[in-house]
């Protein structure tokens, strides 16, 4: 069968450096750090005491108070990010055929503050059950897919995707597969994270995988430097309104541009840590090209996965260069992680996000924050520390997760 062209006519944003698209771009392209004390809980027992959390955003000026108390702030800021999305792919609900219309949406986490909040209350408790009614449904991974399809009436797939930090791009590569396969017409596909709590940032830092750089946070989250500690953590959420090309048409929509590709791999290596050689990788972007028929060589820019962490960064760079050879020294590489932090099961999406927007803008955001070349580490341009411009035809974005698992998209500028 014939496959049906895919294109980008939608976008949301809520991360730790802009609360819109719009000034979460301006500020990639400053290259400012979202990173700062964390204010969320009394963290001064912690090893990690910093975190690249949301700015400004009270759930009182979005919701009721009862949806407030139902919902977890995982879903806040999906369903938020989610209506940005919406609104701006300029949709009429009266005449959307909304049983063509779905949401696939990812967390890698979920409500993880409602399950602590619920928990600690009963283990502080008398040992009588008081959970609250809401505890499971506010805690429950696939739950923000559901409100956004209430939201709207989206009556077609709906579901979330959970592959740790490749969450939300696993999310865009099934979005996309229903639509080209006439599955669907639309959908609203990205994925929310708030795991910036007591458990998420002392479960991350006994793992030795967050940074410690408490005296300087802002400078902490620095991918392919040498001295790099670990990651930063991150929150937020990204959505992407993908749509049939025909029926993006009919409708007069304006369209960003096009995801052509998208591939998925498993490492099948270890629990934590990517495989060394970056074998995973080098199958997720080598089945990505193949799916959108590219050459190789038609890669301007990669957003890489690029975590900051001593180990994570290396097998990707190796992953680049097996696979890319002398290329791999023609593209301009990045890691936005420098800037927003790593927001776990939201990251591929609001990355996404930026590799569409350096295709649409020809420029492509800095890695910001680096110091010390790693001889380890291939001296490829990962456009340090300043944004540059360049015609971008062709990006891709990559994001693994514990597990082994691995993903990667190519998105282009839209030809009519």
């Amino acid at each position: 069968m014939e496959l049906r062209r895919v294109v980008v006519t939608g976008l949301g944003a809520l991360t730790p450096i802009g609360n819109s698209v719009d000034e979460y771009w301006k500020n990639l392209i400053k290259g400012v750090s979202g990173a700062g004390p964390i204010t969320r809980f009394d963290c001064s027992k912690f090893k990690a005491r910093f975190a690249c959390e949301v700015k400004n955003f009270n759930p009182d000026d979005y919701f009721d108070r009862k949806e407030v108390r139902k919902y977890d702030r995982c879903s806040h800021l999906g369903i938020v990010c989610a209506d940005e999305a919406f609104r701006d792919a300029g949709f009429d609900l009266n005449t959307l055929n909304r049983d063509r219309a779905g949401v696939i949406w990812a967390s890698g986490i979920g409500g993880l503050e409602t399950f602590i909040n619920e928990v600690t209350a009963f283990a502080t408790g008398d040992g009588t059950p008081r959970f609250n009614p809401f505890f499971i449904p506010k805690m429950i991974s696939d739950i923000t897919a559901g409100h956004i399809s209430i939201k709207y009436g989206f009556h077609g797939p709906n579901f979330a995707t959970v592959s740790a930090c490749a969450s939300s791009a696993n999310a865009l590569i099934d979005a996309f597969n229903y639509i080209r396969l006439n599955k669907a017409d639309v959908f609203i596909a990205g994925g929310s994270e708030a795991a910036i709590t007591q458990a998420g940032v002392g479960g991350f830092t006994a793992l030795h995988a967050l940074s410690t750089r408490n005296d300087d946070p802002a400078t902490a989250s620095r991918p392919y430097d040498k001295d790099r500690d670990g990651f930063v953590m991150g929150e937020g959420a990204g959505a992407l309104i993908f749509e049939e090309l025909e029926h993006a048409k009919a409708r007069g929509a304006k369209i960003y541009g096009e995801i052509i590709g998208g591939g998925l791999s498993a490492d099948a290596y270890h629990m934590t840590a990517p495989h060394p050689d970056g074998l995973g990788a080098i199958l997720a972007m080598r089945n990505a090209l193949s799916d959108a028929g590219l050459e190789k060589e038609s890669i301007d820019h990669i957003n890489t996965h690029g975590t900051s962490t001593p180990a994570g960064d290396i097998p990707e760079t190796k992953a680049i260069v097996a696979l890319f050879g002398e290329h791999a020294f023609k593209m301009n590489i990045n890691s936005t992680k420098s800037m927003t932090g790593h927001l776990l099961g939201a990251a591929g999406a609001i990355e996404a996000i930026a590799s569409l927007l350096a295709v649409i803008n020809s420029i492509v955001p800095p890695t910001i924050n680096h110091f010390t070349d790693d001889p380890e580490i291939a001296p490829l341009n990962f456009t340090f520390n300043k944004a540059q411009e360049r015609i971008v035809n062709y990006a891709m974005s990559n994001t693994f997760g514990f597990g082994g698992h691995n993903a990667s998209v190519i998105f282009t500028k839209f030809k009519p």
